[in-house]
C-alpha cells in the first residue's frame, strides 16, 4: 500500500486563529491507515484525529499532567510552553521556555521536549540554553539546571528526554537548536550523542556520561513499559532509525537492534526520518514521521498509520492513559484510542 496515494479526509473547516481552541465538536484531519488487523484493538474504526487549537510556529514535547488534569507542549521557535485543558484551551505557561539570553538565538531557541519525574516535576530540554532543567509543578521551589555539560563541554540542544523509575534521565541532543552559521555553529561535543544523568543524591545532579554515540541525529526517546530497553529515534531522512538498547544495571546500554527503518518506510511509501515516539503498556511503538504517527509492535512489524498529512513531531498518552494527544506542525490533536499508555 503506497500511503501517498490516500487522500486526506475530514480537512479543517474552522477559520485560522492563532493559539485559540476549537468549539466542541473539534474538527478533524488526516486518516487512520490500517495495515495489520492487530491495530483493530488499539484503534477504533469511528476514531478521528482532532484538532483541539491551531496557528502555533512549531508544536512538540507534550505530555500530561496527571495529578492536575493538563497537558503541557512546547511551541518552539515562540520560547513558550503552553498548557492545555478542554475547559480553557489554551493558555501560555511558561515563556521564556528554552533561552534566558538576550537576542535571538536560532530559529528554535525555546523548550521541545518535556516529561514528568518520579518528583511530579517538569522535565525540559532546552534549545537556547543548551540544557536539562527540573522544575516542580507544585509552586515551591524554581527551576534547575540538570545538565548542562559533559566533561566540560557544553551541549548541542537537548531535544528530547525520558524519567527512569530510579531517578535517572535519558536524552537526545542533536544539532537542530543550534544557530546556523556556516563556520562555528558553537558545537563543543565530538558528536550527536544520547546521554544519561544519573540519579541526584542530597540534591545534587547526578553525573552524565553518553550511552550511544553512533547516530548522527538522535531525536525521540522513551523506554519499554518494563524500564529494561532504551528507544531511540533517528531524524535522519537519509537513515531513518527507531533503535532499541538493552539498559544494563550501571544505566549503560548494550548493543543496539534496528527495530524499523528505511526499508520499512519505502513499503509504505513514506519518506523522512523519525521524531518522538512513544510506547503503550502492551509494548506497542506509537512513532512520528512520515507526516503522522506509525503504530509498531514491538519487534518492529507496522500495524498502521496515523495520517496527518503535516509535519509531525511528537505524541503523549494522557487522560486515562488511552488518549494520545500530537503536536504536529501548527496544530495540537488528540487521538481516543483503545491502547494504554504508561
Amino acid at each position: 500500500m503506497n500511503l501517498n496515494s490516500i487522500l486526506l479526509v475530514g480537512l479543517l473547516s474552522v477559520i485560522y486563529c492563532p493559539l485559540m481552541a476549537q468549539p466542541t465538536p473539534f474538527p478533524t484531519i488526516g486518516q487512520i491507515v490500517r495495515v495489520d488487523p492487530r491495530l483493530d484493538k488499539l484503534i477504533s474504526a469511528e476514531a478521528n484525529v482532532e484538532v483541539l487549537a491551531n496557528g502555533f510556529v512549531w508544536t512538540e514535547g507534550p505530555i500530561w499532567v496527571k495529578d492536575q488534569g493538563f497537558l503541557l507542549f512546547s511551541d518552539v521557535p515562540q520560547n513558550t510552553i503552553f498548557k492545555w485543558t478542554e475547559k480553557d484551551g489554551v493558555t501560555p505557561f511558561l515563556k521564556p521556555s528554552g533561552y534566558t539570553g538576550v537576542g535571538a538565538y536560532s530559529d528554535e531557541p525555546g523548550s521541545n521536549g518535556l516529561t514528568i519525574d518520579r518528583q511530579g516535576r517538569l522535565i525540559a530540554c532546552e534549545h537556547g540554553d543548551r540544557r536539562v532543567t527540573a522544575m516542580p509543578l507544585n509552586g515551591t521551589g524554581g527551576k534547575r539546571t540538570l545538565a548542562d555539560n559533559v566533561n566540560g563541554k557544553r551541549f548541542n540542544s537537548p531535544n528530547d528526554v525520558v524519567a527512569h523509575s530510579n531517578g535517572s534521565y535519558y536524552f537526545t541532543d542533536p544539532p537542530y537548536g543550534m544557530p546556523k552559521k556556516e563556520k562555528d555553529p558553537g558545537k563543543e561535543t565530538d558528536g550527536w550523542g544520547v546521554y544519561r544523568i544519573a540519579p541526584e543524591r542530597a540534591g545534587v545532579p547526578g553525573a552524565v556520561s553518553i550511552v550511544v554515540s553512533d547516530l548522527n541525529r538522535p531525536n525521540g526517546i522513551a523506554l519499554s513499559p518494563d524500564e529494561k530497553t532504551l528507544y531511540v529515534a533517528q531524524s535522519d531522512p537519509l537513515r531513518p532509525l527507531v533503535m532499541a538498547y538493552p539498559l544494563q544495571a550501571d544505566g549503560s546500554v548494550g548493543k543496539g537492534r534496528e527495530v524499523f527503518g528505511a526499508v520499512g518506510m519505502k513499503k509504505l511509501g513514506l519518506e523522512g526520518g523519525f521524531d518522538g515516539m512513544k510506547v503503550d503498556r502492551a509494548g506497542n511503538l506509537w512513532v512520528t514521521g512520515g507526516g503522522g504517527v506509525l503504530v509498531l509492535s514491538a519487534t518492529g512489524e507496522t500495524l498502521g498509520f496515523i495520517k496527518i498529512g503535516v509535519a509531525t513531531a511528537n505524541c503523549a498518552w494522557g487522560d486515562d492513559g488511552s488518549t494520545l494527544y500530537i503536536t504536529s506542525d501548527m496544530y495540537l490533536c488528540r487521538l481516543r484510542t483503545m491502547a494504554k499508555g504508561w
